[in-house]
């Protein structure tokens, strides 16, 4: 079954995350904060210490290889979703230019910094579901529900 795409206007923002703060639960508690109900990644620059990572080829039964990381590394691509269950991948380049990627499981540590862009789709929902076919809670998007304005 696939899901039908939704269209929404957008909201920006942007936070700098610094050294020694653990990026995902500052980017969670951000958008907590904030609100924001279908938050997704822009774009991220920055480095890291350290992150732990799932690889790929992993089903509901086997998650496969875990690996936990000690850098200094570059954000080269933060991508996903940030609604409470955040689905978010990474790519990470060490010192001679090798990359490694995965599902983000946390212990993210800035290095330097991580200048994040997040953006809402501000007329959507983002939430997750189990999805019997993948084993795992899948992306559902709705379209928000619309509050009373008048007082």
């Amino acid at each position: 079954m696939s899901s039908a795409g939704a269209g929404s206007a957008l909201q920006v923002h942007a936070i700098r995350v610094r050294p020694g703060q653990e990026l995902l639960g500052t980017l969670q508690a951000f958008v907590e904060v904030k609100r924001l109900r279908a938050p997704f990644i822009v774009t991220c620059v920055g480095s890291l210490t350290k992150a732990t990572l799932r690889l790929a080829n992993a089903t509901a039964t086997k998650t496969n290889e875990v690996v936990h990381l000690s850098g200094p590394f570059e954000i080269v691509s933060l991508v996903g979703t940030l609604n409470p269950d955040a689905h978010i991948h990474i790519s990470l380049s060490d010192f001679e230019g090798k990359t490694v990627g995965g599902h983000v499981l946390g212990d993210l540590e800035v290095f330097t910094t991580a200048e994040v862009v997040i953006g809402e789709a501000v007329d959507l929902e983002f939430t997750r579901e189990m999805d019997e076919q993948t084993g795992f809670p899948e992306l559902v998007v709705q379209p928000r529900p619309q509050t009373n304005q008048s007082a």
